[in-house]
């Protein structure tokens, strides 16, 4: 197999990996909770079943439901508490302190924010950057972005957009373009031909 082959699949493969983990990781975490909280409020369950004398087989179904109330009812209650300026800072430390040493806590926390659209996917902005800061500008996708100012770009290579580089940036040499990532990646992999959109777009932002 030749090595841009070998390559190829060995990243879009890790790729696969990267997207698929964290949801794995998530579903047990909730199926975990899950468990947790109907045992806890299993007397609780008990008695609404027995009071509503349905039949049996829709005894499982409201045990269900109510499970997933209290749930829902909890994230609410500890949502609303977060909002609050102690609540916060309760939260933060407790983040800092325990959570994120925790495995598998970052991965969890990142793929919820996806789900719920609180941070932007990866690959969803497109940039010309300063790489060497400098005058010579490369095409990049935008990442990530950091509290200190710093953002995180990947930089393909063409024609295979699927390896590249990562670099951290100051935010100064990074440039946001108003293109596409779909015209961007077929700009990349056709190595630079098409690239006319990317410049004229860097213009009218200048």
């Amino acid at each position: 197999m030749l090595p841009r082959t070998k390559n190829f699949f060995r990243t879009t493969l890790l790729g696969g990996i990267i997207v698929i983990l964290p949801t794995i990781i998530l579903g047990f975490a909730f199926k975990w909770l899950f468990g947790v909280v109907g045992g806890g409020i299993k007397p609780l369950t008990n008695l609404v079943v027995d009071r509503i004398e349905l039949p049996d087989q829709y005894e499982g179904l409201i045990a269900t439901l109510i499970v997933l109330a209290v749930i829902i009812l909890g994230c609410f209650a500890v949502g609303l508490f977060v909002k609050t300026r102690i609540g916060r800072w309760i939260y933060e430390a407790f983040e800092s302190s325990l959570l994120s040493k925790a495995p598998g806590y970052k991965m969890i926390k990142e793929t919820v924010n996806q789900f719920l659209g609180k941070k932007k996917s990866p690959f969803s902005s497109v940039a010309l950057v300063q790489i060497f800061e400098n005058d010579t500008k490369v095409t990049a996708f935008i990442t990530d972005q950091h509290d200190n100012g710093t953002i995180t770009v990947f930089v393909p290579t063409g024609p295979n957009p699927t390896s590249g580089f990562i670099y951290h940036l100051d935010q100064q040499y990074v440039h946001p373009v108003n293109v596409s990532v779909e015209d961007a990646m077929r700009s990349v992999i056709s190595c630079g031909a098409g690239s006319d959109a990317l410049i004229k777009a860097l213009r009218l932002d200048a």
